[in-house]
């Protein structure tokens, strides 16, 4: 994995030079920005010249607004730049993210030492809020260029060596260590979706799971041959046009040293997906690299719970496969048997998702005997024409477990919204011919998607998170310019530390 950043904590000194960033809150008055009596001390005379600047750019400290000034008169810095925050008193966890976020891209082409100075009126700023604006930078350093070969200048710098000056700094950094492995687990989600298709087969990202190992999770792989010792038959229809082997993929992390039933995330890797015989369209074809969004998650989730040795059991399970329309792929009116003995009938080949996801909650179910059960999937377009990209799916047959995560999804801003179940959308997926078919029709694509996976959950508590507009091409945020966002990694280790650890 390769380093975005580099940062050191240290306390506020007497003096700085080189690339100087500090914080302004809102002032009262247009162009009078309120600095902390540590920043203003440290600028000395320099001061005077913010103030002038401030005033020339009526820049009040109003959040999002930055005024930089190079080489600035009465300072030793040979840039100066002064991040508004808004009203101090108001900063949240995820507002120090992105102002994390939006300091790094103001220093995208810096290759030199930065020096942040993490201080504001009024209050100290706390050791939780700096790792938060530091985990903030290291998310939006990454970049995923390793197949260019010609390198523009700025893609070609050096990233700079970060220090976060705040008088708590010991305390700053203990926190920031709890989440670098969360940072680390969304950037190997992001490496693994924006990888291309014909090197991220089913056998290499398999492989790529396996180096979970390096942080004490245990990895076990299962083969076709042992796919169809269990009966996988709706996983292994789904890659069987395809030259590649499926394999599903089972993660243990046992942090709560008991016996404690785990909590069980579960991710859809359709590693690339054609629509099989029933091809998609050429146009935007290429996007379907990242149909395996969801399992790409559950990886990242299972190094962040593990790098911070998080006192809970957690199984993750990835179903990996290529949906390719050779002649031995499945057609449209086959009918497949399950793992769990429910057989189904193969209307359309595009709704391939919902038959890797079905074996593998199944699977998760009867082996692992869950708290409960989290899938994430690319599941469905009709997802997007319901929500866009902002928000994610949710269905859940926990009040619970749903409300858990939505609070959760305020929380770190990757944020869902609950979506309906019920018997009468549960009908459009009867068949006429087997148990069940694989698709309900036009309207209400992603309900039955889920009324679908729903037939393999049981009792289990479980949700199910339809990340089809979150997981790629994702939204631009100040923290993340990727187009394989790592959506979710953030949004469950919140779900877990808030209401899973010991």
């Amino acid at each position: 994995m390769p380093d975005t950043v580099k940062f050191s904590f240290a306390k506020i000194p007497s003096a700085l030079d080189g690339v100087v960033v500090v914080l302004a809150a809102e002032g009262a008055d247009v162009g009078v920005p309120t600095l902390a009596p540590e920043t203003s001390a440290l600028l000395g005379a320099g001061a005077e010249t913010v103030a002038r600047a401030a005033q020339a750019e009526r820049f009040s400290g109003q959040a999002g607004k930055v005024l930089d000034l190079l080489a600035p008169a009465g300072l030793d810095a040979t840039r100066l730049i002064v991040m508004g925050v808004g009203k101090a008193g108001e900063l949240k966890a995820l507002d120090w993210l992105k102002l994390g976020g939006a300091a790094m891209g103001r220093l995208s082409s810096v290759a030199k030492d930065v020096a942040i100075v993490l201080a504001l009126p009024e209050a100290p700023v706390a050791p939780e809020a700096a790792a938060e604006f530091a985990l903030g930078m290291k998310l939006r350093a990454y970049a995923f260029d390793r197949y260019k070969t010609k390198k523009k200048p700025e893609e070609a710098a050096a990233k700079p060596k970060v220090t976060l000056y705040i008088e708590s700094d010991a305390a700053a950094k203990r926190a920031f260590k709890k989440r670098e492995g969360v940072g680390e687990g969304v950037i190997i989600a992001r490496d693994l979706i924006n990888e291309p298709a014909n090197v991220l087969t089913p056998t290499e990202f398999a492989k790529r799971a396996g180096d979970l190992a390096k942080v004490g999770v245990d990895v076990e792989v299962l083969n076709e041959k042992d796919l169809k010792k269990l009966g996988m038959g709706a996983l292994l229809g789904v890659g069987q046009g395809s030259s590649q082997d499926s394999h599903v993929v089972v993660m243990r992390w046992n942090g709560a040293k008991n016996d404690t039933p785990p909590l069980a995330f579960v991710g859809k890797g359709v590693v690339f997906d054609t629509g099989g015989i029933s091809i998609k369209q050429a146009a935007g074809m290429e996007d379907m690299k990242g149909d395996m969004g969801g399992a790409a998650c559950v990886v990242g989730l299972m190094h962040a719970l593990a790098s911070r040795k998080a006192k809970v059991n957690v199984v993750g399970l990835i179903g990996l496969v290529e949906n390719m329309p050779d002649g031995n792929a499945q057609r449209p009116g086959d009918i497949v048997t399950s793992m769990s003995g429910q057989t189904i009938e193969i209307i359309n080949t595009d709704a391939e998702g919902r038959l890797v996801l079905g074996d593998v909650l199944w699977y998760a179910k009867e082996r692992f005997k869950p708290q409960f059960m989290v899938d994430l999937a690319t599941l469905t377009g009709a997802i997007m024409v319901a929500l866009g990209t902002e928000h994610a799916g949710l269905f859940s047959n926990d009040d619970s477990l749903a409300e858990r995560l939505a609070r959760a999804g305020q929380a770190t801003g990757e944020k869902v919204w609950r979506m309906p179940l019920s018997p009468e959308y549960d009908k459009l997926v009867d068949s006429k011919f087997a148990d069940m078919k694989n698709t309900g029709g036009r309207f209400g694509g992603s309900i039955t998607a889920a009324q679908f996976l729903k037939r393999f959950v049981g009792d289990v508590p479980w949700a199910h998170l339809d990340i089809a507009g979150t997981a790629i091409n994702s939204p631009a945020t100040e923290f993340n310019k990727s187009w394989g966002g790592g959506w979710g990694v953030r949004l469950l280790d919140q779900l877990v530390a808030d209401h899973y650890e010991a």
